[in-house]
């Protein structure tokens, strides 16, 4: 099962004010296991960095000026997602400004279908806690010490390790895979193929065990199934 972690950073909180994506992390899992690759990249966004977000993510106008636009790097982006599920923190959120971005392009949108959103599995396994990124690294005990500011990528590589937990924990990527199992399939036919089989033996008691059953009983005082 191919899962995709990924986070986005932004102009603002909303593109059909004209806040526009300017970074963006993706993480490839594979039955809960990170794989290693990954896809990564900034935008310019053809528009100011207002300073609040700046504040949050530490991109500039000056570090954004040389960057692609998304449309020059959106078919990387899709041939890296292929049809795979798309898990993110506040899913909704990234998936407008995705969704924004491809629509610019004249790309279809991605599917809502193919969402997992890691704040609706919070709130069902931690109802009434806080549910912050932050605050489910620290449940569960995640380094984030290195989390200075908000960063696509790195907060894809922590979500995914609490993504993994919200699942259940690390016991779920240990699926057997499809060439262990015809491996095992083939042991179990070879040592049943190998196995001898003797007939049952009788475990009727014999008339010679029932009469010194009967006689040991006789010899019980006061026993408990006479009372």
């Amino acid at each position: 099962m191919r899962e995709i972690i990924f986070d986005t950073e932004t102009t603002g909180f909303d593109p059909k004010n004209g806040d526009r994506m300017v970074e963006i992390g993706c993480i490839e899992m594979v039955n809960r296991v990170v794989t290693g690759r990954t896809y990564h990249a900034y935008f310019n966004p053809e528009r100011g960095m207002p300073a609040e977000a700046e504040a949050v993510h530490g991109l500039s106008d000056a570090f954004l000026a040389d960057k692609p636009l998304f449309s020059a790097c959106a078919q990387e982006f899709l041939d890296f997602i292929e049809d795979s599920a798309m898990v993110a923190h506040n899913a909704n959120f990234d998936f407008n400004f995705i969704n924004a971005e491809l629509k610019l392009c004249g790309l279809p949108e991605v599917s809502r279908e193919r969402m997992v959103d890691t704040v609706a599995l919070a709130k069902v396994r931690h109802p009434g806690a806080k549910l912050s990124l932050d605050a489910l690294c620290s449940r569960y005990g995640i380094d984030r010490s290195h989390r200075t500011k908000h960063g696509a990528l790195l907060d894809s590589e922590l979500l995914a390790q609490v993504y993994v937990e919200l699942r259940g924990g690390r016991q779920i990527g240990l699926e057997l895979s499809a060439e262990t199992t015809e491996i095992v399939t083939e042991i179990k036919v070879l040592n049943t193929k190998n196995r001898i089989f003797r007939q049952p033996r009788p475990h009727a008691a014999t008339e010679a065990e029932l009469s010194a059953h009967a006689e040991f009983l006789k010899s019980v005082d006061t026993p408990l199934w006479g009372a």
